[in-house]
């Protein structure tokens, strides 16, 4: 019996296309991420999804709506799927990160799963809330199909999680596009699979037509 776990990214805004850090900051879709969600909405909307779970944060929120809107539910916000806080780096753009705080900077580069940038998360604070989070949702929907929309590097971390990845590469290993599509299969067991990764497709089909392996 499977379990399959559709996990997005949210669409784009404007900190995320000026290259900002938005992190645990609210920034609203922009309508190229509006549009986005609404692409992914039209892709998935003919699949047997049961449930949507999202991030408290605004734009993950929204974008969930969005493609949750096509099966008449409601995303469940959950907390813990919030994105790594960039502490003093919120809201601005890499470049003037790599400016102000060059040693801190250059330290999260090197490992980011055990450097901080200052007053925020390190990765492993993000992988120790977020993989349980997902593994409780892929529990509670066992056989079935879910979504949960997230973040960039929520997203990764968990995937590195679940995968067996290194998670201290997921910053040059692993990307997320916005709105991207994944798919990760479980096994009775619990065992992931990735079937599906950083896909955004929908972005030039307006998904009319599902994938053989999203079906």
């Amino acid at each position: 019996m499977t379990t399959r776990l559709y996990l997005i990214r949210h669409g784009e805004t404007a900190l995320s296309a000026a290259d900002c850090f938005s992190g645990a900051s609210e920034a609203e879709l922009s309508a190229e991420g509006r549009r986005q969600a609404n692409c992914l909405a039209q892709r998935l909307a003919a699949l047997p999804i049961v449930a949507f779970y999202c991030s408290p944060l605004g734009r993950a929120r929204a974008t969930a709506t969005i493609v949750a809107a096509p099966h008449a539910l409601t995303p469940v916000v959950v907390p813990d799927l919030r994105e790594l806080d960039y502490g003093q780096w919120e809201t601005l753009p890499r470049e003037e990160v790599t400016a102000r705080f060059a040693a801190d900077y250059a330290a999260w580069g090197v490992d980011p799963l055990a450097s901080a940038p200052p007053g925020g998360e390190t990765g492993l604070d993000v992988l120790a809330r977020v993989l349980p989070a997902l593994r409780a949702i892929v529990q509670r929907h066992t056989g079935q199909s879910v979504a949960v929309v997230a973040h960039k590097a929520a997203n990764r971390l968990a995937l590195c999680g679940l995968l067996g990845i290194d998670p201290r590469s997921y910053r040059d290993r692993l990307d997320q596009s916005p709105a991207c599509l994944n798919i990760v299969d479980f096994d009775a067991d619990g065992q992931a699979r990735l079937a599906l990764f950083n896909d955004v497709s929908h972005y030039a089909r307006g998904a009319n037509e599902s994938r053989a392996v999203e079906e």
